[in-house]
């Protein structure tokens, strides 16, 4: 493999692409799309935004009442859940605040309503003192704020998983559609070469693929760079941005080398074939995460 260097970028490991790979024993692995930081809140369910309910004065005073709402929306942003401390609006979710008594305390009830206002689940913070409760100390509220979070976000994910998987137009019970709009600034036939063999790879990793951006789930663009590194060299960087249908960024697909000066040629031929299989592989992973890792003909996973 003298003359490639595989680089790093993202926490992926980028494979190699170009013919200097003939000779050598094992291609790297296609490295795995890395989403984002936006990517995590796209996925986190459910898609519309989560109103916290200031609690009822039976089960907190005035202003603690208020403060426990905003501790529990800031935990829940920290745990890539879009909720806010505000009074339910059309079409939010909604997360009211109860309490009862307990052996140990007052314990902390939280119940998510979908928009109509039905109950979509329930789940219970840890006892909290009773005399605590009442003071509504800051310290207090951010504890029991922190402790249920990760309680909530998994009953929001179990509640979006049920919702997708009795619906059969979500991801988790059909192929992706993915738009593969084309690839610009390659050198040669790269452009025509390079977006040609992504739409034939896609669909042999189970993927429906068309040209148009009209009613797909993913829209998928390719960019080519190239220059000359320090040492001689010729840098080759493909970037493939994936998208949602809304437009919204979820990552991109990365593979960079080094070769020797004048590899590549006019004409990209087998070379489009290895860096589409390649970033395939990668796109897939991708939507994999968008759809609780998993392909529509594996069982859903138990809540």
């Amino acid at each position: 493999m003298s003359g490639m260097r595989a680089l790093f970028r993202v926490g992926s490991v980028l494979p190699g692409l170009l013919p200097v790979l003939a000779g050598c024993a094992a291609a790297p692995q296609p490295f795995a799309g890395h989403p984002g930081a936006l990517g995590g809140r796209l996925a986190a369910p459910p898609p519309a935004r989560l109103d916290v309910m200031v609690p009822a004065p039976d089960v907190m005073a005035s202003p603690a009442a208020a403060d426990l709402a905003a501790a529990i929306a800031t935990a829940l942003v920290a745990a890539e859940v879009p909720a806010v401390a505000q009074p339910v609006r059309p079409g939010d979710w909604r997360l009211v605040i109860g309490a009862e008594p307990g052996a140990l305390g007052v314990v902390p009830r939280f119940t998510v309503l979908d928009p109509a206002g039905a109950k979509q689940g329930e789940v219970r913070g840890a006892p909290v003192a009773a005399a605590a409760w009442q003071a509504g100390a800051p310290a207090t509220l951010t504890a029991a704020a922190g402790e249920a979070a990760p309680k909530i976000a998994e009953l929001l994910t179990s509640i979006d998983a049920a919702r997708k998987q009795s619906d059969p137009n979500s991801l988790y019970n059909r192929p992706a559609r993915v738009a593969v709009l084309g690839v610009r600034g390659a050198p040669g036939d790269g452009n025509n070469a390079l977006a040609l063999q992504l739409r034939r790879q896609l669909p042999v990793l189970g993927e429906q693929v068309q040209e148009s951006a009209e009613g797909a789930d993913f829209i998928v663009a390719g960019e080519v760079r190239t220059g000359t590194t320090p040492d001689g060299s010729e840098r080759v960087e493909i970037q493939w941005a994936v998208n949602d249908a809304a437009g919204h960024d979820l990552g991109r697909v990365i593979q960079v080398n080094d070769v020797p000066a004048g590899s590549i040629g006019p004409h990209w031929g087998d070379v489009a074939l290895v860096v589409a299989q390649q970033a395939a592989a990668g796109i897939k992973d991708m939507i994999l995460k968008q759809t609780g890792g998993r392909t529509p003909s594996e069982p859903a996973k138990a809540p």
